[in-house]
């Protein structure tokens, strides 16, 4: 697999969560998903992003266009440097909050997606690594 593109946003106000969207759709678009695969990536990390400002204040989203062999994908990964989450799978399952929402988010975005890794360490962050393939 080889890195082809590779960009960053930083993730402070709810302003760039919308531009970490119209990244994404833009980014999947040159890379030639189709409109389904790109709101499936779009609402993945929208997710993602709302989770790192508003439980990380504030992180990263780094984006890489991957090349493996004939296929091409679009890599995510979203750092914070939050509280961390102390139960990953606790976290996975669907209905399970910790704010207002639904508890659909982090186990939705991992649906969304063909890879999903999650690291998390209490007090030192979050870093989650999502990836789909076209």
């Amino acid at each position: 697999m080889v890195v082809v593109r590779r960009a960053a946003l930083e993730i402070r106000r709810e302003e760039d969560m919308v531009r970490v969207r119209r990244s994404v759709r833009q980014w999947a678009d040159e890379l030639g998903f189709g409109l389904v695969d790109q709101t499936k990536l779009v609402t993945a990390a929208s997710e993602l992003s709302r989770n790192a400002l508003v439980h990380g204040g504030g992180g990263t989203v780094v984006f890489e266009a991957l090349e493996d062999g004939p296929r091409r994908g679009l890599r995510l990964t979203f750092t914070d440097e939050g509280p961390g989450i102390p139960d990953v799978e606790l976290a996975l399952s669907d209905g399970y909050t910790t704010g207002s929402g639904l508890g659909f988010g982090l186990g939705g975005a991992k649906r969304l997606v063909n890879e999903f890794s999650i690291e998390s360490r209490r007090g030192a962050g979050t870093r989650v690594v999502m990836t789909r393939w076209k």
